[in-house]
C-alpha cells in the first residue's frame, strides 16, 4: 500500500471536519510549490485566484460554523460539499504523486465521508460528556482539521 492512498483518504477527512479548510491549504500548498501540480488538471489549484477563493471561504465557514443556525454537517448539501471537496483535495495530492485522478478522487470522497461522521458524533459528544458549550468543541476542530491537512500537504 502506498503512503498517497492514506494521504487522500486523512485530506478527505479533514475537507469532512471543514469542507472549505482542507482546498485552502491544498491551494496554498501548490502556491507555495509543496505541492506539483503543474502539468495536471488541477494546476489551477496553485493560482492566486483559488488561494483566495478557497481561503475566504474556509474563513467564512469558520464563522458561519459557529451560529445557531448552521444547518448540521451530515444534512445533504453540507455532506455532498465535504465529499467533493475531499475528492477535489484527494485528487490534488495524486496527482502531485504523479498518479491516477480519478482514484484520488474516490479516497477523498471516502475520507469526507469518515470526516464528516467521526467529526459530528465525536462533537455532539464532547459537548454532552464535558458539559461546555459547543463553540468551544469547535474551535478546537477547527484547528485539528487545519493541523491535519498542513500536516498532510507537507508529506
Amino acid at each position: 500500500m502506498s503512503y498517497i492512498f492514506l494521504l487522500a483518504i486523512g485530506i478527505g477527512i479533514a475537507a469532512g471536519l471543514r469542507s472549505c479548510m482542507a482546498p485552502a491549504v491544498v491551494a496554498w500548498a501548490a502556491h507555495l510549490g509543496w505541492l506539483n501540480l503543474s502539468g495536471s488538471q488541477l494546476a489551477f489549484m496553485g493560482s492566486t485566484a483559488a488561494v483566495i477563493i478557497f481561503s475566504t471561504f474556509a474563513i467564512a465557514e469558520l464563522i458561519v460554523d459557529k451560529l445557531s443556525m448552521t444547518p448540521k454537517r451530515t444534512a445533504l448539501v453540507p455532506f455532498v460539499a465535504r465529499i467533493v471537496t475531499g475528492g477535489l483535495c484527494g485528487a490534488s495530492l495524486y496527482a502531485a504523486g504523479g498518479q491516477s485522478l480519478g482514484i484520488g478522487i474516490v479516497l477523498g470522497g471516502i475520507g469526507g465521508v469518515i470526516g464528516t461522521f467521526a467529526g459530528y458524533e465525536t462533537r455532539r459528544r464532547l459537548v454532552g460528556s464535558l458539559r461546555i458549550k459547543d463553540v468551544f468543541i469547535a474551535l478546537c476542530e477547527d484547528l485539528v482539521a487545519l493541523a491535519l491537512a498542513c500536516f498532510l500537504v507537507s508529506r
